[in-house]
């Protein structure tokens, strides 16, 4: 007889928000030539600035395709920087979304978790080496992985470390990622495996997001945890804009909400303009910093970098070239996993 599923809220293990601190960052180099087509060299050289702008407050560890390491060491200047190539098989370079969701213990140790990926929905192939990447990196760093029934990318979840879950139905409730689940069972299985009691559902991310490369609304693209209890969220106030109505529907619905510990939420409004290029909803946290995606225009740009910074006081908020990640599908966020502070739970 198999043991029983041991999962990691059994175990005493929680997913940590975004301001917890990091040991590194794990990160994946463009390589998939369908999607990138003619910008695959310019999202190598918009890779390489993110990972510098990273490796300025921590480690970087770059995952990259067999024969690749030294493409990587050249173009991010690697060794002076503080960014380590890792050959692995790769498909492509959202490790947001493929990689492991590492998961933090009652006495500090990390671990992973490995979600079931089937690239947004079957839409990109292959996709075998991505759905493998969480227990490869895992192996790479002696760190306990749980593997949890269900597919999820890591964009699609934003939890804010005191026991609540931020999600959309746009994508979690879609039924190319789990098609023989239903909500109360997307919301055990998210308890059982990221450590959280009570998930709040957005009706979308970004709505538009639907298309044949897109991610079915992750949340990442439009709303971020900056405290428990706070929330910056991507809400336009220009009819003109195409987001307007997705944006004040997940207003209401965050209005109405409580969180785990029955609080509302302060939100505050991030809105850039009606036309803006790229979702500065996407930002990263690292120690100290936060990394956000630029559009080119001056006057969102700096309304952004503003309104990011003043969220997250006290960071140093720094930009990086975000038209070529969107033209990909995401931003800083989608391309970046953290890798949590603290002693690595052995398998």
């Amino acid at each position: 007889m198999e043991p029983p599923v041991v999962t990691p809220a059994e175990a005493g293990f929680v997913m940590p928000p975004a301001w917890a601190p990091h040991a590194a960052t794990l990160m994946a180099w463009p390589c998939r030539t369908a999607l990138w087509g003619g910008l695959l060299d310019q999202a190598k050289d918009d890779y390489a600035a993110v990972a510098r702008a990273v490796a300025r407050f921590e480690p970087v560890l770059m995952a990259c395709p067999p024969g690749t390491a030294g493409e990587v060491r050249t173009r991010v200047g690697a060794t002076e920087h503080g960014v380590e190539p890792l050959e692995l098989p790769l498909d492509d370079s959202w490790v947001r979304d493929s990689g492991p969701v590492c998961v933090v213990g009652r006495d500090g140790r990390v671990a992973a978790v490995q979600f079931r990926f089937n690239a947004w929905g079957d839409r990109w192939h292959p996709y075998a080496d991505d759905a493998r990447l969480p227990e490869r990196v895992a192996a790479h760093l002696g760190m306990r992985l749980f593997r949890a029934p269900m597919v999820l990318e890591g964009g699609s979840v934003e939890v804010d470390g005191d026991g609540t879950l931020l999600t959309t139905e746009q994508c979690l409730l879609n039924a190319n990622r789990n098609p023989g689940m239903g909500r109360e069972q997307i919301e055990a299985t998210l308890r059982a495996y990221l450590g959280v009691e009570r998930v709040v559902w957005l009706p979308y991310g970004h709505e538009t997001d639907s298309g044949p490369e897109g991610t079915d609304g992750h949340v990442d693209a439009v709303a971020a945890f900056t405290a428990p209890g706070r929330v910056l969220l991507d809400v336009r106030e220009d009819p003109a804009s195409p987001e307007y109505r997705s944006g004040r529907a997940n207003l209401a619905a965050l209005r109405a909400a409580r969180d785990a510990r029955g609080r509302g939420f302060e939100i505050r409004a991030l809105d850039p303009g009606p036309f803006a290029g790229v979702p500065y909803a996407n930002h990263y946290l690292v120690n100290g910093g936060v990394i956000v995606p630029l559009s080119g225009d001056p006057e969102a740009d700096s309304l952004a970098l503003r309104v990011i910074g003043e969220a997250h006081g006290g960071r140093e908020v720094v930009g990086v070239p975000g038209r070529v990640l969107i033209a990909g599908g995401g931003g800083p966020h989608c391309i970046t996993q953290p890798i949590p502070a603290g002693p690595v739970a052995s398998p």
